[in-house]
């Protein structure tokens, strides 16, 4: 059973490593998160990792087991009724052990019971057809629309496609 609280710019190293480690590199295709068909590169820098601890409207949650940060997640207020999940990460290792879920139920229980929001939302890249269907079997649907995909920051990554979007989903809570 994971333990949650907010991360703190002390825990920047093991953050990026961690997200790194579920989605890019080879370390990632231990996990089956893993982006690194679709992008190269970093999927969080320091940089990001201050801006998004330093928002006043929103929260890095970090899941620790002991002293080990074994998931993350961002959640950010996004509107006057949603709050916007994201930067999701349990490490490759551990994944398939109910982590993940863990996170989730923190996550939706912070927006709504914390927050008073009514729905969570979050992207997806869309070539990641089983990820969309895992977040579907538990509650998330398809918008209909898509954000695209920063291509030039390479803060982000570097894209292997030229093709790359983001499909939003929603979960009512």
């Amino acid at each position: 059973m994971l333990l949650f609280r907010p991360a703190t710019l002390a825990d920047s190293d093991a953050i990026v490593e961690l997200v790194t480690s579920a989605y890019r590199g080879d370390d990632s295709r231990v996990g089956w998160t893993t982006e690194a068909e679709l992008i190269d590169g970093p999927r969080i820098d320091a940089e990001l990792l201050a801006d998004d601890l330093a928002d006043p409207n929103g929260v890095v949650l970090v899941g620790v087991d002991g002293d080990a940060i074994l998931a993350c997640c961002h959640l950010a207020r996004r509107s006057d009724t949603a709050g916007y999940f994201g930067m999701f990460a349990v490490s490759p290792v551990r994944q398939g052990a109910g982590l993940g879920k863990q996170v989730m139920a923190e996550a939706e229980r912070i927006v709504r019971d914390d927050w008073g929001l009514t729905a969570l939302e979050m992207t997806v890249l869309e070539p990641r057809e089983e990820l969309i269907a895992f977040y579907e079997r538990r509650g998330f649907e398809r918008t209909g629309t898509f954000e695209p995909f920063p291509y030039g920051q390479e803060r982000f990554g570097t894209p292997r496609r030229d093709d790359l979007r983001f499909v939003v989903l929603r979960k009512p809570l």
